[in-house]
């Protein structure tokens, strides 16, 4: 049976709930609940698992803390002995536009300490869906940014990038990394919306 790993980043605690350095977390959420499935404690991270057309889907949200979280993915990776290019790994980023998100099937970490500590484990060969959660802070404000809480407003303009985040795993386990760049990346450009 095909096995995939869909790893969603963030920081492990109430205090980071909702948070925009969250939005991995929350892209698995709302893939996990429309699933019926629900996260288990497990090694390095809550985990859950679905099966997709008969591939195995595993769902992990690591409590390494963000800056750790190569070593919950290298764990599972290995103990599941999960392909890499049956990898995606969603993360927040800055330098795209709240609402909007890019679908990559390799490349650089892009600052961000989540993919930074991955890629020093497993290299930089592996599948991201970057949702953009704006830069909209003062300069020297990035890390209170990031690690800010979403306003109900910005929920809003977020929630259409987040259902079509839960459609791009399915596509990605179902159809690969090339179909699903050239379905869904358009539509990231647009926030979401379909036209």
């Amino acid at each position: 049976m095909d096995k995939y790993l869909i790893v969603g980043l963030g920081n492990i605690g109430d205090e980071y709930d909702m948070t925009r350095h969250n939005t991995g977390f929350m892209v698995l959420d709302a893939f996990a609940k429309a699933s019926n499935i629900v996260f288990e404690d497990k090694r390095y991270g809550f985990i859950c698992e679905t099966s997709l057309k008969g591939r195995k889907v595993f769902l992990l949200k690591p409590s390494t803390y963000m800056n750790l979280s190569g070593n919950a993915v290298r764990y599972w990776f290995n103990k599941e002995n999960i392909d890499q290019n049956r990898l995606l790994v969603i993360s927040d980023d800055v330098a795209i536009p709240l609402g909007q998100f890019r679908l990559k099937a390799n490349g650089s970490n892009g600052g961000h300490n989540g993919l930074g500590h991955i890629q020093q484990l497993i290299g930089q060969n592996y599948a991201r869906l970057r949702m953009g959660i704006g830069n909209d802070y003062p300069q020297g404000m990035q890390i209170d940014y990031v690690l800010g809480r979403y306003s109900e407003d910005e929920l809003k303009v977020l929630q259409p990038a987040i259902d079509l985040g839960v459609d791009i795993i399915k596509s990605f386990v179902l159809a690969g990394i090339d179909i699903t760049m050239n379905q869904y990346n358009k539509l990231g450009k647009n926030g979401g919306s379909k036209s």
